[in-house]
């Protein structure tokens, strides 16, 4: 994962990220998932291989995900998709990282009035 010092705020968002764009997408394969990311955070945030695969995994194991391979020009791709338990959770995760988005907010930038 290289993005300018964030990689603690991402390792620790990688599951909701990855949840997130599949509930959005239906289905992707790892690439596609970097791209979109990079596109999405304009370069300021780009997933290593390295990063993202053991959290497919991860989920895959967990019965949030299931794998399709599919041959692309003769080569096989996995594809990604989540089960309706990894929707339901996607859902869940996405909500408390909103959430918690919005404390952080409120803790590093508190109101004026706050502060009166």
């Amino acid at each position: 994962m290289e993005n300018n010092g964030s990689n603690e705020y991402v390792r620790g968002t990688l599951k909701t990220i990855v949840l997130n764009l599949l509930a959005e997408r239906g289905r992707m394969y790892g690439y596609e998932i970097t791209q979109e990311v990079k596109e999405r955070t304009d370069g300021s945030i780009t997933l290593t291989f390295g990063a993202l695969y053991p959290v497919l995994h991860k989920l895959e194991q967990d019965g949030l995900l299931l794998t399709e391979s599919e041959a692309v020009d003769g080569r096989l791709r996995k594809y990604y998709s989540l089960t309706n338990e990894g929707a339901q959770t996607a859902h869940t995760k996405t909500h408390e990282l909103e959430r918690f988005m919005e404390a952080m907010k409120m803790l590093i930038k508190p109101s004026k009035l706050a502060l009166e």
